[in-house]
This record gives structure tokens, sequence and C-alpha cells, in this order.
């Protein structure tokens, strides 16, 4: 059973800024430390950013990093993904993922479907 939802990718022109949100039920996010990753086109899975439980320490990707930003709302149940100045190397399927060790980051295995972003030159 599904219990996060990512959502607001679209396509969108080099440049542009968008904000992915993942939504999930009950209090999974309380406390708990989320990251996204993505998947571009042809390639695997790689790390994007993540937070840690009460969201005072992001942590990204390096060619990301001053472009995106994660924040976490407990009380709204939802990590968000701002993307400022997009790039078409910024084109991917983009996941959510809960950490496997409470507030302190480390990838876990819970995938959903992702949401896709696609950035055109």
């Amino acid at each position: 059973q599904s219990y996060l939802t990512e959502s607001g990718g679209r396509s969108v022109q080099a440049g542009e800024t968008l904000t992915l949100s993942c939504g999930g039920i009950g209090n999974i996010f309380r406390g708990y430390a989320m990251g996204w990753f993505r998947r571009p086109p042809g390639k695997g899975r790689e790390f994007v950013a993540a937070i840690n439980g009460d969201g005072t320490r992001p942590l990204y990707r390096d060619n990301v990093r001053g472009r995106f930003t994660i924040t976490k709302n407990d009380a709204e149940n939802k990590v968000y993904l701002q993307m400022n100045d997009l790039k078409p190397e910024d084109t991917a399927v983009y996941f959510c993922n809960p950490s496997s060790a409470g507030g302190t980051w480390r990838p876990s295995d819970h995938w959903e479907q992702g949401t896709e972003v696609t950035v055109s030159a």
C-alpha cells in the first residue's frame, strides 16, 4: 500500500523554477529525515537532497547545491523540493524517500512512482 505520493513534475524551459512535493498519510514525516532521489533517462537512480528529522540540516548533491532547496513540514506531512534555474540535465523522474534511520538521514528501500520533470533547453 502506497503511503507516499510525489507530485509537481511537469515540462519546463531551462531557467524556470519548479517545486515538487511529497505527501504522506499518518504521521510518517514527524521527526523523520526525508530525501529526494532522481532517475535521469537511461541512468540509475541518484541522490539529490535530504533533510534531517527536525529540518535543520539539508544535504545536496554537488550539481544542485545553490539551486535546489529541500524543506519539510511535519504538520502538513509533506516534504518539498524547490528547484530553481533548472537545467536540461535535471530532467529525470524524482522520488521522495523516507529515512531508514528515523531523524538521521539514511536511504531506505521504499520507492513510489515518482514525478517526472522534463527541462528543455
